[in-house]
């Protein structure tokens, strides 16, 4: 449509400047410079309105160029922010997970007159949850800083469980500066407490590592599980907690990024992280 102006208006405009190139000598009573004819008047008419259309087209062409990529930054910033808002709702869903798990446990040691740990059990819950809550899922972390808030959670569970929970964190100390999502791993953790600690009887181990590997960070949780579990093949994502954490990971990463888990074979259960590696 704008071509087609611009065709018009041009072609109007070429006509105008020939028809006064061509007869305001006249009217003012000079001389032309050159002979006046129609053939003259239909020369100078091209010529213009060709000078004057590519003028035209290169201006639509701007414009256009302008407004597309206007239109790409907004859609950028639409999908930016629908991003946003899925991986908030994908970490609010874990949050009450979380929470009813642990009013679960803190019922727990009312029920058999622990009152002391149950009250240990809610001030924790309440200083972990009001640091959670400060924190924007969309917005990372060092790793360090994730597992200093982890080990807030054990203790939470530990309360519970007493010492029938063993945790090692080794990490390589390059890894610290290593930028995580908010709380990806308080599922992981949670997820290996639950099937490990929640139904054997004896010392359950959970062991987290986390190390660099080029140009990636390699993050694994492993815990005790039952011999009859190790021996059934699970689909990789089992249940809620993990299901959201590898949602979160693909809209925060896309395919840049690979989770896994499943038993290992020697009655342990795994679940490894490769994330891209990024620092502040």
């Amino acid at each position: 449509m704008l071509l087609i102006v611009s065709f018009v208006l041009s072609l109007m405009a070429a006509a105008l400047w020939a028809g006064a190139h061509n007869f305001y000598p006249a009217l003012l009573g000079t001389p032309p410079s050159a002979p006046q004819s129609l053939d003259n008047f239909g020369g100078l008419v091209v010529i213009s309105w060709g000078f004057l259309f590519g003028w035209s087209c290169l201006f639509v062409a701007l414009v256009f160029a302008f407004e597309l990529n206007d239109r790409k930054l907004r859609l950028g910033a639409i999908r930016e922010e629908a991003l946003g808002a899925q991986m908030r709702a994908l970490r609010y869903q874990i949050n009450p997970h979380f929470l009813f798990n642990t009013l679960n446990s803190i019922a727990g040691l009312i029920e058999e007159g622990a009152a002391t740990q149950a009250e240990r059990m809610v001030l924790s819950l309440s200083t972990f949850l009001r640091t959670t809550l400060a924190l924007d899922p969309f917005h990372d972390v060092p790793l360090a800083d994730e597992i200093a808030l982890q080990k807030e959670y054990l203790g939470i569970e530990r309360e519970r469980f007493s010492d029938r929970m063993t945790f090692s964190i080794t990490m390589d100390p390059n890894a610290a500066e290593a930028l995580v999502p908010s709380l990806i791993l308080q599922p992981l953790i949670e997820n290996a407490i639950k099937h490990g600690v929640g139904v054997l009887p004896g010392r359950v181990e959970i062991s987290l590592t986390a190390r660099r590997e080029n140009d990636r960070l390699r993050v694994t949780i492993e815990n005790d599980m039952p011999r009859n579990e190790a021996e059934i093949t699970k689909p990789s994502g089992v249940g809620v907690g993990l299901r959201n954490v590898a949602d979160r990971l693909h809209a925060r990463f896309q395919n840049e990024c690979v989770m896994r888990s499943g038993p290992m074979g020697n009655d342990r259960f795994e679940v490894s992280l490769e994330l891209p590696w990024r620092t502040a």
